[in-house]
């Protein structure tokens, strides 16, 4: 969605009305206009403002947006693995955010990037909860302490584009709990939201924003959740289920359909008052807090150069160099300089959609490049803007027919004009000292309201990274993109440098990196496959049939392509320096029940300062075929000087050794030996310690419709089942069939009163109360 201004509350909405009159709370439970809430008497106006990127609003007039620090787009913060950046960089956005007028940012989206062709994913995370959970809470933190709410979205499992109003995402409950809501509930339990966004999806059948259990049952029950639940824009289909599931505002306004409904269904006895009641009381404490008696930042003059200089910053260490073969980086600034590629004069900033940022300010590679090399430089572009620039072509000047690729071009044409660029970039490469090459995804490619339908890059690049490759110039490869892309290349070149969507100084930091003034610190966030054909979701994504099978289960990114044994191109974690780094052998130097510390020592090997990130992966005692390998449980940033060491500390809390089980409908730790990895990546581990962690004791509820092998393995069940099964009926017919491995695998999944007065004469209702009695008698410990 996109939010708006507010228009003025009309009067026949504002908030005055008899006494005990439904209608006034009805009518603030809907927004007054576009991205604003009604105010009341103790309740002050809300204006409600996108911005994961930067500050996304427009103008009174819808002329345009106001103008903003553009940042790097989600996917590139995530790639920092840096909480402490983030969260300087959102509080820096909530500065923009409150001096505009704006209570609410609407950001961040914490959703799991379950395929790459997830047209949204650069404005989300990761495909590890762990990692979207800690990076979506250090941003609410930001935002929030520079005086504006933050409203964490879109709950949940929203993570398609096609179809989006309208999809259901059908998974079970362990990949739920275990892959789509942590991130969520990370968020929520440390960072306090202001608000939650309901997505547009539907979950099991049911609109996230009329889902109770989710709503209510999880958000606010489990999670404590005491912030506003606030609708996508358009999301609620029914307005009075959307207030008895827990929706407290939706959105947009004035809505007098849905006043009318909420109004009705609350006297017809349908919708209780209470739920109004206390919907609203949950948007007067949030409007409150947030609302419009705050005052607007104040701007000392200095803050527009200070947020720019934060976003190259933030750019550079977001940067995540994928190969360096040959020490192709960092450039020597000896000799020429050939920066090729229309996307390093017209590079892509931000994805599209509501997100998108109007920026103050923008530099390109080339600008930053030409500037900061010290001897001659040249540019050449390659491609033409069709092939994946924004609006300009590779001079730089507006797009001709010619360079855009208009329909009166004819294949002939188009083939002809790529060859001839091509051409002209292969002949400046023979005679220079080093090529950068800028290469990226076409414009609308990343963007709200649409997914990909490819990993692969346009044809021409693709040629052209080869035609490159093979004069034999060292060469190094930019990819500016909101996703990953397939690098079948890679080999072929020297190094592989991943920009992602940078913002505003992107070309700055991109200067900053090649020429060693910074270091390469960024890890993957997602795991660049070879193939689309090789993940998980394939062929099945994006579903078009109205029905999300999430038939990959909790395999999802890494979890998938370790579980299958099957190679990537590069691995979740990934990311190399300009130094290298040793790990020490992991210890165990102290724990107890509910925690675990680890400690282990990191060394700078190499001659440069550089910054490490420790990650530290979980495995479970049994290895089940429909589980992960290995899980992310930890991680953190180091920056050390060259031969530097420093001993790295880490505390694991019961829950990083948790899995969800569905009989139980709880979290539950496995008995037996847990192995923790300690590396620099999913797939570079360089030490691990066996943890012994005592199991949870949880009971499952077995009932009459439980099946008789849930009953028969129970370990306190089953026993007690047989035992009591011979008192009752001492022929030996009950024992002997409920014992027999025959009758267990050919019923075993039947519910247990389907057997009631059958071969089992003891099996009924008393018999199955005699064993509940004894589970209650005889508790397991810790149980």
């Amino acid at each position: 969605m996109t939010a708006q201004v507010p228009a003025p509350v009309p009067d026949d909405v504002a908030d005055v009305a008899r006494p005990g009159d439904v209608r006034p709370a009805a009518v603030a439970l809907v927004g007054a206009a576009m991205a604003s809430t009604v105010p009341g008497a103790d309740r002050p106006e809300l204006v409600l403002a996108d911005g994961p990127s930067g500050l996304a609003m427009n103008l009174p007039d819808f002329s345009g947006k106001v103008p903003a620090t553009s940042f790097p787009a989600p996917v590139a913060l995530a790639s920092t693995w840096d909480v402490d950046l983030v969260q300087e960089v959102a509080a820096a956005i909530g500065t923009e955010a409150r001096a505009a007028g704006a209570h609410v940012l609407l950001g961040p989206s914490v959703n799991i990037k379950r395929s790459p062709l997830g047209g949204r994913n650069f404005e989300y995370y990761a495909e590890d909860p762990h990692l979207a959970g800690r990076v979506g809470a250090a941003f609410v933190r930001g935002v929030q302490s520079a005086g504006v709410g933050a409203c964490v979205k879109h709950f949940a499992v929203n993570s398609q584009e096609t179809d989006r109003m309208r999809v259901s995402a059908e998974l079970s409950e362990r990949a739920l709990r275990e892959i789509y809501l942590p991130a969520f509930e990370q968020v929520v339990t440390t960072s306090a939201p202001a608000m939650v966004m309901a997505s547009y999806n539907r979950v099991g059948g049911v609109h996230a924003a009329q889902h109770p259990g989710l709503l209510t049952g999880v958000l606010r029950d489990e999670w404590g959740f005491d912030g506003v639940v606030v609708s996508d824009w358009g999301a609620v289909d029914d307005p009075v289920a959307a207030v008895a599931a827990g929706c407290d505002l939706q959105m947009p306004g004035p809505a007098p359909a849905a006043v009318d409904a909420i109004v009705t269904a609350v006297a017809d006895g349908d919708l209780p008052r209470s739920a109004v009641d206390t919907a609203v009381a949950r948007l007067d404490a949030v409007a409150r807090r947030w609302g419009a008696g705050s005052a607007p930042a104040d701007d000392d003059g200095d803050r527009a150069a200070r947020h720019v200089a934060l976003a190259r910053r933030a750019a550079a260490a977001s940067f995540v160099l994928l190969r360096n073969e040959g020490e192709t980086l960092p450039l020597t600034g000896q000799g020429e300089l050939l920066v090729v590629g229309a996307l390093a004069r017209a590079p892509r900033r931000e994805g599209g959609g509501s997100a998108e940022v109007v920026g103050t300010s923008a530099d390109t590679p080339w600008d930053a490049l030409e500037a900061a090399w010290p001897g001659p430089s040249a540019f050449a572009p390659g491609y033409g803007p069709a092939d994946g620039a924004d609006g300009a072509d590779g001079a730089g000047g507006p797009k001709t027919d010619e360079d855009a690729g208009t329909n009166s071009d004819t294949s002939t044409d188009t083939a002809a004009r790529a060859a001839r660029l091509r051409d002209e970039a292969v002949a400046r490469a023979r005679g220079a000292s080093a090529v950068v090459l800028v290469v990226g995804t076409p414009s609308g490619e990343d963007s709200e309201g649409s997914d990909r339908t490819t990993i692969d890059l346009p044809a021409d690049q693709v040629a052209l990274i080869e035609a490159l490759a093979a004069t034999g110039t060292p060469m190094t490869v930019v990819v500016n993109a909101g996703g990953v892309v397939a690098m079948p290349w890679r080999e072929s070149v020297g190094a592989v440098l991943a920009a992602w969507l940078p913002g505003c100084a992107g070309g700055a930091a991109l200067a900053d990196v090649l020429l060693g003034v910074v270091g390469p610190s960024g890890r993957l966030a997602e795991t660049v496959p070879l193939a689309i054909e090789d993940t998980p979701a394939w062929p099945g994504f994006p579903a078009s049939d109205g029905r999300a099978l999430h038939g990959e289960g909790v395999l999802v990114g890494y979890r998938w392509y370790d579980r299958a044994d099957r190679a990537v191109a590069y691995p979740f974690g990934h990311g190399l320096t300009y130094t290298r780094f040793g790990y020490g052998a992991p210890t165990v130097t102290a724990a107890d029940d509910a925690h675990v510390v680890l400690a282990f020592d990191l060394t700078n090997r190499g001659d440069r300062a550089g910054a490490e990130v420790w990650q530290v992966y979980v495995s479970d005692p049994q290895d089940v075929a429909d589980r992960e390998v290995r899980r992310l449980a930890a991680f953190g940033r180091v920056e050390l000087a060259p031969g530097a060491s420093r001993t790295v500390e880490v505390v694991l809390d019961r829950r990083a050794f948790a899995r969800w089980d569905d009989r139980t409908h709880g979290w539950a730790v496995s008995a037996g030996e847990h192995v923790v990895a300690v590396g620099a990546s999913s797939r570079d581990l360089r030490g691990e310690v066996g943890v012994h962690r005592e199991g949870d004791h949880a009971r499952p509820t077995l009932t009459e419709g439980s099946t008789l092998r849930e009953w028969l393995t129970d370990d306190l069940a089953g026993p007690l089942l047989l035992a009591e099964a011979g008192r009752r009926d001492p022929s030996g017919a009950s024992v002997g069939f409920l014992s027999d491995p025959t009758v267990r695998q050919m019923i075993g999944d039947m519910p247990v009163h389907r057997l009631f007065d059958g071969p089992a004469p003891a099996l009924g209702p008393a018999l199955l109360d005699a064993v509940r009695d004894g589970i209650a008698a005889e508790p397991r410990p810790g149980g």
